[in-house]
């Protein structure tokens, strides 16, 4: 299993950005995905998840009406858009495998002026 995040880049508060997770190894179609952060000098915390046939959507209250998870199954991708981004959401986001078993390395999101 092998999850790639990509997209995270310093951005101005309420710029936006797409972060994407490309998935290899296992059959992505099959399986829930989610996106999970770590702030700086916090623990983890779930930011979205999404079942395999994209039905069902969740988020924390703290991203909710701001980011939008989405996938494609057909190029195995998961993406997070993030849209009126804040300070406080400056964290590294990873994807992980609906299992929790397997995550990506993470892409760092800095919200800056």
């Amino acid at each position: 299993v092998q999850l790639v995040e990509s997209g995270g880049e310093l951005v101005q508060p309420v710029g936006s950005l797409r972060l994407s997770c490309a998935a290899s190894g296992f059959s992505f179609s099959t399986y829930s995905m989610t996106w999970v952060l770590h702030a700086p000098g916090k623990g983890l915390d779930w930011v979205s998840s999404i079942s395999s046939e994209s039905s069902v959507t969740n988020y924390a209250d703290s991203v909710k009406g701001r980011f939008t998870i989405s996938r494609d199954n057909a190029k195995n991708r998961l993406y997070l858009q993030m849209n009126c981004l804040r300070p406080d959401d400056t964290a590294v986001y990873y994807c992980a495998h609906g299992s929790g078993d397997y995550w990506g390395n993470g892409t760092l999101v800095t919200v800056s002026s």
